[in-house]
């Protein structure tokens, strides 16, 4: 009996003890339910980068980095073979030159042009005025043989002259008419049908205004000559900038985790040639309505590594309703979250020295 005994008061102990024990776990919070709830773990994660050629592509003829190396913003990390872009760049080059040089003769062309307008409307002046002075000469001739003939044909009727005489006033009459005419003819050829004011400096003789004419359109040729050289001016920077993506720079701090491309290869545009671990780093943790809606993205909160225990300061810059596989569903009908849950990304403050993949805690 006595073995009996001490078997049922052992057994009773045990008893009490669990029952003791569960009291207060549940008082004091230490299950794993509370636990979960009080400290969240999260994984470091560096963001990535798949840097590539932009637009541009070519035989790769120089690979700087390697894989592990740590690399600093606008280094030279790769190049492209830039034969074709030079050449073509020489090419427009000599073309702009070209219509320079177009451009300057045509400018001169036009200059002369205008020189000469300018010059043939002073000599058409110059002619003017003398052929003026050539018809009043005419006019005045004229005069005095009308003057002339009315002396004669009284003289005749008088019988004081022959009749040869007043003959000879007659032809003197008739050639002194038709020299004015002769002169009135060559001042209308030179007027070209404008009215004779004149005013020499007055007038706007129609040949002038076509060569003046002729002479300004040679400003539309140069004009289109302007606008051609404007046109290869953006080819060739099109082709300048397209040289400058030739060359691979690092748009950032990192490291070189994979060099996908190999000097030698062909390398096609926008076609990933390394891939680049930042030193952008942050962590998710999961956390529920109630805590989340405590915080707001800008928040800062500290987390310590699981490895050395060391505190980091880091910032909330999203936070958002997780994915569905995150919600806890119990009880609700078609499927719905008893609780929802709330992704919460933190960025570690960059002065951290801290390693992609280190494990941390964050104490609520």
């Amino acid at each position: 009996m006595q073995p009996r005994r001490k078997a049922i008061r052992a057994g009773i102990f045990f008893i009490v003890l669990l029952i003791v024990s569960g009291v207060v776990l549940m008082y004091r919070g230490n299950d794993a339910v509370f636990l979960a709830t009080q400290k969240k773990d999260g994984i470091l994660t560096a963001e990535q980068v798949k840097l590539s050629f932009d637009s541009v592509g070519g035989r790769l003829i120089n690979e700087n980095v390697r894989e592990g190396q740590e690399i600093s913003a606008g280094q030279v990390v790769m190049q492209l073979d830039s034969t074709d872009t030079d050449l073509a760049i020489e090419k427009l080059r000599a073309q702009i030159a070209q219509i320079d040089a177009q451009i300057q003769s045509t400018t001169g062309n036009m200059n002369l042009s205008h020189f000469r307008a300018d010059n043939d409307e002073k000599q058409s002046f110059r002619q003017i005025d003398s052929q003026r002075g050539a018809l009043s000469a005419a006019q005045a001739t004229l005069s005095n043989a009308e003057l002339d003939y009315k002396r004669k044909s009284e003289l005749f009727k008088d019988g004081a002259i022959a009749k040869s005489m007043l003959d000879d006033a007659i032809t003197a009459l008739n050639v002194a008419k038709a020299n004015v005419e002769t002169q009135q003819q060559l001042l209308d050829r030179l007027l070209a049908g404008i009215s004779d004011t004149g005013a020499t400096d007055s007038l706007n003789l129609p040949t002038i205004q076509q060569e003046r004419a002729t002479a300004e359109n040679i400003r539309n040729d140069i004009a289109a000559l302007t606008q051609q050289k404007r046109f290869l001016e953006v080819q060739l920077k099109e082709l300048e900038v397209a040289k400058s993506r030739l060359t691979l720079h690092a748009p950032e701090d990192g490291k070189i985790l994979s060099v996908l491309q190999k000097q030698g290869e062909m390398v096609s545009p926008n076609v990933p040639v390394i891939l680049l671990e930042t030193r952008r780093i942050y962590y998710d943790i999961y956390l529920s309505e109630e805590q989340a809606v405590n915080l707001r993205e800008g928040d800062e909160i500290f987390c310590k590594t699981v490895a050395d225990n060391k505190k980091i300061r880091g910032t909330i810059r999203l936070l958002t309703q997780a994915p569905g596989f995150a919600d806890l569903k119990q009880s609700r009908e078609k499927s719905q979250a008893d609780l929802s849950a709330f992704q919460v990304r933190i960025y570690i403050d960059a002065n951290e020295n801290v390693l992609a993949g280190q494990t941390v805690t964050v104490s609520f």
